[in-house]
């Protein structure tokens, strides 16, 4: 029987999350239901609410970073068994396709549908509805801002019952794309000056990142000085409110040259912040960008000459080019042997009630990450 739950809708945007009464489905052929026991509140869904990330249908259930324990498992679905906990993949991964073929799952086929919220193969067919019965999407095919969803098995991974829901939700968005950003996408090598701008739940992660990839210099940047402090018990080696003095600093470790790595982790970005990165790189160096903002901007204001002659490099980065059922659980290895910090990711905890406060104290700059905890 379908369950009866509650979770956070946006009905259309601008607007604000509205806690509702919601139907689940049962879980079909290749599904499980899981009870949630934390979700991160991260920007992504707050671009939602704010339209600088447009869905293509409301209402939309939020929530895309999460971990649970398994109720129920669709029929003729291997792998999975009820009482299993599983962190969310905010990306699915079919494993057939071209790109999951070539080890980048990050960009899997199953994704094409992660912001109408229907079921991966058919853009019609929903898995939450309200009580009314108005179908409901799904951010990123999840909606983990509710007590109980039902998901598709390609966003899921299984994880050792010991670790706690709290924290290992962390990995399936903010941990895994900062921690990425750096050691995948960024090939992050040691020795390096790397310079992280914006210090909030994915920059600070890169930091993390930067740091075990033993780079010399890990530059912080925020304009917030309680993330920079953060930043500096997490790994960085130096923190400024910056990029102008953060550009400095680089280049005076460096010979003038500047930084290898700039990894733009701002919770808004705009082409701007992409042209300060790439002024503050010296020769062959590289921008990896992380951060969203609105995605219909267009332009990046540097100067041609510059990327050809000094053969600099700019590269977008989805979950820190990572592959969710692989590298998630090597974080939370890396978390059990003491080398990844995730508790103290933590900033605030909230219930359900209260994820606009979650939210308002986001934009305040009071949390790394806030985490909705569910009974």
């Amino acid at each position: 029987m379908p369950v009866n739950t509650r979770g956070a809708i946006m009905r259309s945007a601008p607007g604000k999350w509205e806690v509702v009464d919601l139907v689940s489905d049962d879980p079909r052929s290749g599904e499980i239901q899981v009870k949630l026991g934390a979700s991160g509140l991260c920007h992504s869904d707050d671009h939602i609410a704010t339209g600088d990330m447009p869905v293509g249908h409301y209402p939309i259930l939020g929530g895309h970073e999460g971990a649970g324990v398994v109720t129920a498992v669709g029929p003729n679905t291997p792998g999975f068994e009820e009482g299993d906990h599983v962190v969310f993949s905010f990306l699915p991964g079919c494993g057939r396709c071209r790109y999951c073929g070539n080890g980048m799952q990050y960009l899997c086929d199953s994704g094409a549908n992660l912001l109408v919220g229907s079921r991966w193969d058919d853009a019609e067919s929903f898995r939450v509805a309200t009580s009314d019965g108005t179908q409901v999407g799904q951010m990123c095919g999840l909606g983990t801002f509710a007590e109980v969803t039902t998901v598709d098995i390609r966003s899921a991974v299984k994880i050792d019952k010991s670790i706690p829901l709290e924290v290992a939700c962390l990995t399936g968005c903010g941990v895994g794309t900062g921690w990425g950003t750096a050691v995948q996408a960024g090939e992050v090598k040691a020795g390096d000056t790397v310079i992280v701008m914006g210090v909030g739940g994915i920059g600070i992660n890169a930091v993390q990142g930067a740091a075990h990839a033993g780079a010399s210099y890990v530059i912080a940047v925020d304009p917030v000085a309680f993330k920079r402090e953060k930043a500096q018990e997490l790994g960085a080696t130096h923190a400024f409110a910056g990029m102008e003095e953060a550009a400095e600093f680089a280049r005076s470790v460096t010979n003038g040259q500047g930084a290898d790595k700039a990894l733009v982790t701002v919770g808004v970005t705009k082409g701007e912040h992409i042209a300060q990165a790439f002024d503050a790189v010296g020769k062959s160096g590289t921008v990896v960008v992380t951060g969203l903002g609105d995605l219909t901007e267009v332009g990046i204001p540097i100067p041609i000459g510059m990327l050809t002659l000094f053969a600099k490099e700019i590269k977008g980065a989805l979950f820190g080019d990572q592959n969710p059922s692989t590298d998630i659980l090597k974080m939370l290895r890396l978390y059990q042997e003491g080398k990844l910090k995730l508790d103290e990711l933590i900033t605030n905890r909230y219930k359900l009630e209260d994820i606009n406060q979650g939210y308002e104290d986001m934009h305040a700059g009071k949390n790394i990450r806030g985490v909705i905890i569910y009974d």
